[in-house]
């Protein structure tokens, strides 16, 4: 490879873009990180407390998990848009921008007159893109919109959990979720905009994400059956597709696709053929309808293995599996892949980007301290900031 292929190989696709965006929490500011991870600059505009992610945890050398996961790469600027002085120098910094993302409460910063719609009037180049929790319209748009309240209130964690009770994604998947679609949104809005030079307004919030993950069970509510139940480690319309325990107390989640899987399945794991013929089991649906005859069953061979010889023959059967691994375990996954990031005065171990991709630096920039680049934003964008103070 010659130095010219070496440098486009290398070369992000956001070089030189610039992203203003007034965050905080979870969903905007992880938007925000994965497009600095492909090169854009951006500016990160706190209150003087800071986000309030910053207080989250200390489990990390004293900061917070999730602030350190969502906000590496990016410059800190403390700024209050309601004071005169800030607000003309946000309107510099935006005259500026490429893109424009916030996460506010609907209707705070239209009250500053910087809402979506009047900023891509004064600047048609601007995309812009705002995070709510159910949309900026309607009676519910004002409702707080925190993670867990919109996995309940989609519905979301109706289906997830025991059969005992509902229970929560253990993860903040809703704000996750609303993060990755505004991603998508802003890439999709700049390259519309190569093609016309003007800018888009996009929004997504949470509960729209969620909704969209819930279509299948919606689906099943309002034409089919109802919905699924909750099944714990299992799956509600395909058998046997769920965990089973080995004899020495280990979890095996086992999936069972098709019939020629299951004829394995019983030839060479549970080493009984006659039960592929199994009237009651002779199909997914009859095997969905006795699955309380079936688990039995096969509980009884995962517990007389240990989990190694189960693995084994499962891998034998050509059986697709899984363990259920805790965080510990999942923490030297042979899959894993870490990112070193500086914390302080030492390096951590960061969980690598999801997207593989030739501009990959395999390092991580380190998070900004509050405020951190204040004072080279505003000399910065002084001159112009001043420009559009005399100009009102």
């Amino acid at each position: 490879m010659n130095l010219i292929q070496s440098h486009l190989s290398r070369a992000k696709p956001l070089e030189g873009m610039l992203i203003v965006s007034i965050e905080q929490a979870l969903a905007a500011p992880l938007c925000t990180s994965r497009l600095a991870e492909m090169g854009a600059r951006v500016i990160k505009i706190e209150r003087y407390e800071g986000d309030f992610a910053r207080g989250y945890d200390q489990a990390v050398k004293g900061e917070s998990s999730y602030f350190l996961w969502t906000n590496h790469g990016k410059e800190s600027m403390v700024l209050d848009f309601k004071q005169a002085d800030d607000a003309a120098l946000l309107e510099a910094m935006l005259a500026k921008a490429d893109v424009f993302v916030q996460n506010l409460a609907p209707g705070a910063l239209a009250r500053a007159g910087f809402d979506s719609e009047s900023l891509r009037r004064r600047y048609a180049h601007l995309i812009t893109c705002d995070i709510t929790g159910y949309g900026e319209n309607g009676a519910v748009s004002a409702l707080k919109a925190y993670d867990l309240l919109v996995q309940c209130e989609s519905g979301l964690a109706g289906i997830s959990g025991a059969p005992e009770g509902a229970g929560r994604i253990g993860v903040s998947i809703c704000d996750i979720g609303a993060g990755m679609n505004a991603a998508i949104g802003v890439l999709s809005a700049i390259v519309l905009r190569e093609r016309t030079g003007q800018g888009s307004g996009i929004s997504v919030s949470l509960f729209d994400g969620a909704a969209d993950w819930m279509t299948v069970p919606y689906l099943h509510e309002v034409y089919g059956q109802g919905a699924p139940t909750r099944q714990g480690l299992k799956h509600p319309s395909i058998a046997p597709y769920g965990a089973y325990t080995t004899s020495d107390g280990k979890d095996i989640v086992i999936s069972i696709q098709n019939q020629r899987e299951w004829q394995q399945f019983c030839e060479t794991f549970l080493e009984q053929t006659r039960i592929a013929a199994d009237t009651r089991f002779i199909s997914n649906s009859e095997r969905v309808r006795h699955r309380a005859a079936l688990d039995e069953i096969i509980s009884q061979t995962f517990a007389s293995l240990p989990m190694d010889r189960a693995i084994q023959r499962l891998a034998q059967a050509n059986i697709a599996f899984g363990q259920v691994r805790s965080v510990a375990e999942m923490a030297h996954h042979p899959a894993l892949r870490k990112w070193p990031m500086a914390v302080g005065a030492e390096d951590i171990e960061m969980v690598a980007p999801p997207v593989r991709a030739p501009w990959d630096e395999e390092r991580f920039k380190r998070a900004p301290t509050l405020g951190e680049h204040t004072l080279r934003l505003r000399q910065e964008f002084l001159a112009a900031s001043v420009k559009i103070q005399k100009e009102k």
